[in-house]
């Protein structure tokens, strides 16, 4: 471990030199990709010194064991007792710092909530996980932008697609991609019967133009007016735009601004997040043929969580987590269930690791 942690100190110290450089500093993109990599040291990097630190100080507790004074001897010792616990602490904070991690992490996320089966009541509850997400992320101090929405006649959405600006965002929010399954007595049913519905959500990490270089001539670019439930039309202009990705057939529509230019920016954001994904989802399938567990590979294909209205309870099916505070989850309290899922897959990355 600590040869490893010498060549990310020495590492560091060379993106340091590199950031300094005038050439790097009016290369956008090279800067970009060394200040990138220089944050994601940062944490080893002051961990390791702490630690290094530290160990400098035991030595020196030791060696004042051998004092004549008892009672500088008897100082050593509590000093050293708590340093050991302090080293003990930071070998720990190493090893989980070294374990490898996604290098999204950190990055913007765009998150897409579409109801699935259950008609009207799945797009309710579509705009119910929407506004818990919203308060999620004003609890966190991150900013929400609407890209783009489909909004049904009773005032849920068909889809909602919206970016999370914050620092961390997609590593809180990688893990509620899937499906979430909701359990209630809807509005409308007369007999008080409870029904089942579904809606999807995916959560992809903001692509970089930097990153992930989209050819012109490989978009088509369509405008056409706006129209809003029931095809009422919204405004008058040629404001909306699709999207079309020729060589991948994906198609991002987005028509929610009144200025074609602001649709067309958001659009492809939407677009450039997408073919992320594609590439990540594509590397994952490729990793899992020699790997059968995927954990944390962000499949979207299976049920992750439940919401039971009548029980008042959030079940979450990947890490065995149930909560008996539906309301208050709903209202955007998602740090135990994400916490909880931080846990539980750091868990099973560090038992890969010890696998391999």
């Amino acid at each position: 471990m600590f040869d490893r942690l010498q060549d990310v100190e020495r590492r560091f110290g060379e993106l340091e030199g590199l950031m300094a450089d005038p050439s790097i500093v009016n290369d956008r993109e090279a800067y970009q990709k060394h200040s990138r990599e220089h944050a994601e040291l940062a944490d080893i990097v002051d961990a390791y010194r702490r630690y290094k630190a530290v160990a400098d100080e035991i030595e020196t507790s030791r060696d004042l064991l051998d004092d004549r004074d008892p009672e500088i001897r008897e100082l050593a010792k509590e000093e050293l007792s708590r340093l050991k616990a302090e080293r003990e602490r930071l070998d720990g904070e190493l090893q989980n710092l070294l374990t490898p991690r996604d290098p999204n992490d950190n990055k913007n996320v765009l998150v897409e909530i579409r109801a699935g089966t259950g008609g009207e009541e799945a797009s309710l509850f579509a705009h119910d996980l929407f506004r818990m997400y919203w308060r999620y992320a004003e609890t966190m101090g991150w900013k929400t932008e609407v890209m783009s929405s489909s909004v049904t006649s009773s005032g849920g959405f068909k889809e909602v697609i919206f970016m999370v600006y914050g620092k961390g965002a997609y590593s809180h929010l990688k893990f509620e991609s899937g499906i979430h399954r909701v359990q209630r007595v809807p509005e409308t049913e007369a007999q008080g019967r409870i029904h089942t519905s579904a809606v999807t959500v995916a959560v992809l990490p903001e692509a970089e133009e930097v990153e992930l270089h989209i050819d012109p001539s490989e978009i088509k670019t369509d405008v056409f007016r706006s129209s809003g439930p029931g095809g009422q039309s919204v405004n008058t202009t040629d404001s909306a735009v699709r999207l079309t990705h020729l060589p991948t057939g994906v198609v991002v529509i987005c028509q929610d601004e009144k200025s074609q230019l602001k649709n067309k920016n958001k659009a492809m954001k939407v677009l450039r997040a997408r073919l992320l994904d594609r590439m990540i989802q594509a590397q994952n399938e490729k990793i899992a043929q020699n790997r059968k567990d995927q954990v944390g590979s962000g499949d979207r294909s299976g049920r992750i969580r439940t919401y039971n209205f009548p029980q008042g309870r959030v079940t979450d099916h990947r890490a065995g987590i149930t909560l008996y505070k539906l309301e208050s989850v709903l209202q955007g309290d998602l740090s135990e269930l994400i916490n909880g899922l931080s846990t539980y897959f750091q868990a099973e990355r560090l038992k890969q690791a010890d696998a391999s």
